[in-house]
């Protein structure tokens, strides 16, 4: 199983509603084997990662992007080098 969440503020900046949906649109090519996080840039959670610009992409725990939107074909090449694929 794969997670990607997208850090960002609450209620979500215009960029950060971008990378969710990138993410989204990333996820469906792997039907039950990624979930998509939304969480809020100021939890707890999120400010272990010492992000300073939003959003921020975090894959399988490790961030991967701060303060720009990967698009969906990104994701997804690192989608399936995790799943070995």
């Amino acid at each position: 199983m794969v997670t990607i969440q997208v850090l960002g503020p609450t209620p979500p900046c215009a960029r950060c509603q971008r990378a969710l949906r990138e993410a989204l649109q990333a996820a469906e090519r792997f039907p039950g084997q990624v979930t998509v996080e939304k969480v809020d840039a100021l939890s707890p959670e999120a400010e272990a990662y010492g992000m300073v610009v939003t959003p921020g992409i975090v894959l399988n725990g490790e961030l991967i992007a701060s303060g720009k939107v990967l698009p969906a074909d990104l994701l997804i090449r690192r989608i399936q080098a995790i799943l070995g694929g």
